[in-house]
């Protein structure tokens, strides 16, 4: 019955929720009753009707089969008993036929079930219209509706019901003996009102198994029809997707000229792959070519890929500007199912484009700023393997770009492998208490590296390939714990770490070379050397630690009833060995071109460098070091009767400072400057809305002036202590005067991602999260009315060497108020201090209107000036339904 109801854009790709059918329709329907009192008739007097107030299911025979019906008010016969009468909550079942109504008859001698709602005389709405179910399909509402048991011929009169993401109503549906379906005055939107706001309208038309074949189809708004039409449709039903043609978007640009957009061909290659071949032209001779395709397997994985070129040509013709500017993307995105196969994994994600690629096509067409903008692109494919016994490996390749500097970096492949810490000496069948030399504890880990890093014009070429770096480093920790004295915490341990690497590395010194306009002594040059190196280095620490609680009560100071201080101190002693020592071979002289040794300046001493410089993972540290580093962790937090306890005997807790440390170390065997400078860090987070961090750094080494010209000095460090100077400072700190509204938000991001989790993510929910991720202001929530949020960042730094100091402050704020339930503003902007001026700013402007939204945004100042108005449907099925006009710094030549 139903079926004559789900037809129109069966073929389409639906990302509209199913469940949104029958259970929603029915909460919109009130068919409600009181309960009756006890003692309460509540039969219906009927004149020559059979009275039976039974609740329970009753089933009669209809020919070989059986139907089951029920009613909760009462049920009715007539005099010879071939008509069934049900009153309230009626409910039938015929084979796979179900259906509810408040009215609810049955013929025997026609074998017709007939189905209607009840107008209420209080309220003057019609209840309890009927629900109807067939051949395991969605549900449907009509006003009423016929159907003949034995023939199975129906007709069901201003029907509603949903089919992937679109919904049909009104009009009037009838079933034939041959399974053809004649529909007439029927709607079609992705609007879930039974009255919709706009649709297609049908006229007339038929139904089939495979294919609809209607009259005149023409689009109505607010029940206004609109001259955009069709004499007659032929749509195909399959039961699932079909490949096809792409109609292309057509749009004008300034700089390119008129377009046709994204036409192409979409391809089903099976169940689980599919492709889109798109193509962009436009009149000026710029074009573009993509191949996107998505594949999925549920339970297993899921992914898409994207390959694009595009030419793009600037300017007038016969100008530089002209020229050609050819450019490309590849995009890769692999998730595995997490219970695909337990203990491995595989993912990729590659963002692989050509350095102008986001100018010249300004961000994909996107008009994005924050897809303008984006530099750094960095890409990862891994496969890593989890054993029982707790070892695991990984191999993965990466890539890294600077689309500024046009410096790539590519690692392919890298591998390692973990072995978990044991001990060596303790035993499984062991009792009591651990021995001191029980605790010590042993591991192991490898890594492997194959690398390259050059310009992107020179990455595909011989010069640069013979640039490739590779190496393995073993890395070996034994440490053990142990706690004495009851409160303070020993750790001692060695690191030993071996490196095989396959370059080496020649550096020869040059003389007399001008660099910068300066004579400088001298200069190097480094060769790459084939051929298989080692190196082993190894370390030793000690370390100890405490804590040390402090605690004041008060007893006249107001609210304030005790403040608490907890210090960790620690303290580590550490020493490395001088592997710059002729006997390692790590190291070798210095050298000038003609063979004599190169001297330091200032000691006099024959200056030496590494043969592991440049290389994959280095090698050994020049010099012996035994230091000693320490740091004091601090937390304060303060005790106050709490407002929200109406006896006054109950208090919370605040926090004042969170992790305040301060950290240093000395280096016993160093020559000079055996003091690093103190750093520190801390943060305090007073409330959910109000929060601070900072951080800084001191010297307590002097400096001294030095006159290189009449009209240049230099200042340099001198080993020697002082009072403490600043030299770096930095502080910043957030309000927001609406927390719930950043709960809202990452609510929303969370929901989405577990969703994405169960059932595999579409395109649509790939780019929206994307956005949500990017720009805060792409979440629109009317529940929350309002919003403001500010972050303040304030940085001081002046190095000891230097003269002069250098200070930054950055302001930003973003915020957004409902103008009415249907209407919201967000904004986002700053202040930058050193320009004296505001920082991007944009302002959107929200309309729902349902089942469509309106959008405006609006980039007033800066180099994105821009704007855009959209006007589209919500549901996915018909996302290409939409009106936008946009006009962008891209287009203004």
């Amino acid at each position: 019955m139903s079926s004559f109801v789900l037809l129109v854009f069966a073929g389409h790709s639906a990302f509209a929720s199913s469940s949104l059918s029958a259970m929603q329709v029915m909460q919109q329907q009130d068919t409600t009753k009181k309960l009756p009192r006890a003692g309460q008739d509540t039969t219906r007097k009927v004149p020559g009707l059979a009275q039976d107030t039974s609740r329970n299911k009753k089933v009669i025979k209809a020919g070989d089969e059986k139907i089951e019906y029920s009613a909760v008010d009462s049920t009715k016969f007539s005099k010879d008993k071939s008509i069934i009468y049900l009153y309230g909550k009626a409910r039938v079942i015929y084979q796979d036929f179900e259906l509810d109504a408040d009215y609810i008859t049955y013929n025997s001698k026609t074998n017709t079930v007939f189905a209607s709602g009840r107008k209420d005389t209080k309220s003057n709405k019609y209840l309890g219209k009927p629900i109807f179910k067939m051949d395991k399909q969605g549900s449907s509402v009509a006003d009423s509706l016929f159907y003949n048991t034995k023939s199975g011929k129906g007709r069901v009169f201003n029907t509603f019901t949903e089919q992937e993401g679109g919904f049909f109503s009104g009009g009037q549906s009838k079933r034939q003996p041959d399974n053809e379906i004649n529909v007439k005055g029927m709607t079609y939107s992705t609007c879930d009102l039974p009255h919709p706001h706009y649709g297609l309208f049908i006229t007339k038309g038929i139904v089939t198994d495979k294919q609809i074949i209607t009259g005149p189809v023409y689009l109505k708004i607010e029940d206004i029809p609109l001259p955009l039409g069709l004499p007659f449709a032929f749509f195909p039903k399959p039961n699932k997707k079909n490949s096809g043609v792409i109609i292309p978007s057509f749009g004008d640009d300034a700089t390119r000229g008129f377009n046709f957009q994204n036409g192409g061909y979409y391809l089903i290659l099976n169940d689980y792959w599919d492709a889109k071949f798109l193509g962009t032209i436009y009149t000026r001779g710029s074009y573009s070519a993509s191949v996107t395709s998505s594949y999925k397997k549920r339970y297993k994985y899921t992914g898409n890929i994207k390959l694009e070129y595009a030419s793009n040509r600037y300017g007038l013709e016969g100008t530089p500007e002209y020229t050609p500017r050819k450019d490309f993307s590849i995009q890769w995105v692999h998730t595995q199912d997490a219970n695909a196969k337990p203990g491995t994994t595989f993912s990729s994600n590659v963002n692989i484009k050509t350095s102008a690629y986001n100018l010249n096509t300004a961000g994909g067409n996107s008009y994005n700023p924050y897809a303008i903008a984006e530099n750094i692109l960095s890409s990862g494919i891994s496969y890593s393997k989890n054993f029982s016994n707790g070892i695991n490996y990984s191999l993965a390749a990466t890539h890294s770009q600077n689309t500024q500097s046009k410096d790539v970096a590519i690692t392919l492949p890298s591998f390692s492998m973990n072995v978990p810490t044991f001990s060596p000496f303790d035993s499984k069948k062991r009792v009591g208490d651990q021995k001191w030399y029980q605790k010590l504890t042993v591991g192991y880990s490898v890594v492997a590296t194959n690398s390259i890093s050059t310009k992107d014009s020179l990455l595909f070429r011989q010069e640069s390939l013979n640039k490739l770096s590779n190496g393995i480093q073993h890395t070996v920790p034994v440490s053990i714990n142990f706690t004495a004295a009851k409160y303070f915490n020993f750790t001692a341990g060695t690191n030993y770490v071996e490196k095989w690497q396959f370059q080496s590395t020649k550096t020869t010194a040059i003389k007399g070379v001008v660099s910068g306009g300066v004579l400088q002594p001298y200069t190097t040059v480094m060769d790459t050397i084939d051929g298989f190196k080692r190196s082993g280095e190894y370390s030793f620490n000690m370390g100890v630690s405490t804590k040390i609680y402090n605690t004041a009560q008060f007893k006249n100071l107001g609210n304030l009833k005790a403040l608490r201080w907890v210090m960790t101190p620690n303290v580590n002693l550490s020493y490395r060995p001088d592997f710059s020592a002729p006997s390692y071979g790590y190291y070798k002289d210095l050298l000038y071109q003609d063979g004599t040794p190169v001297k330091n300046i200032t000691t006099g001493k024959q200056q030496k460098y590494s043969i592991f410089s440049g290389t994959t993972y280095g090698g050994p540290a020049e010099g012996e070091s035994g230091s000693i580093s320490f740091g004091l962790d601090n937390t304060v937090e303060a005790k106050v009767l709490s407002a929200k306890d109406t006896t006054g005997t109950g208090t919370r807790k605040i926090p004042i400072i969170q992790g305040l440390s301060i950290n240093s170390s000395y280096n016993f065997l160093a020559t000079s400057f055996k003091l690093t400078d103190p750093v520190f860090s801390g943060r305090s987070q007073f409330t959910d809305k109000l929060g601070f961090t900072y951080d800084g750094a001191f010297s307590l080494y002097d400096t001294r002036d030095s006159i290189i010209s009449t009209t240049a000095k230099v200042r340099k460090m001198i080993d020697r202590y002082t009072v403490p100077s600043l030299t770096r400072f930095g502080f910043s700190f957030g309000y927001s005067l609406n927390a719930e509204a950043f709960k809202a938000r990452n609510q929303a991001i969370d929901n989405t991602k577990q969703q994405i989790q169960k059932t595999g993510m579409t395109p649509e929910q790939a780019a929206q999260l994307q956005e949500v991720s990017n720009d805060p202001n792409a979440f629109v929530d009317f529940k929350i009315p309002w919003n403001f949020t500010f972050s303040y960042r304030f940085d001081y730094s002046k190095p000891l060497t230097e003269f002069n100091s250098t200070t930054t402050n950055t302001l930003n704020f973003n915020g957004d108020f409902n103008v009415t339930p249907k209407w919201k503003v967000q904004f986002t902007s700053g202040y930058d201090f050193k320009t004296s001026g505001l920082s991007p700013t944009s302002f959107s402007i929200y309309r729902d209107m349902h089942c469509w939204d309106m959008s405006i945004h609006w980039i007033p100042i800066g180099t994105y000036r821009s704007y855009n108005l959209t006007i589209k449907v919500k549901a996915s099925i018909l996302q290409d339904l939409k009106l936008s006009k946009q006009q962008a710094y891209y287009t203004r030549f």
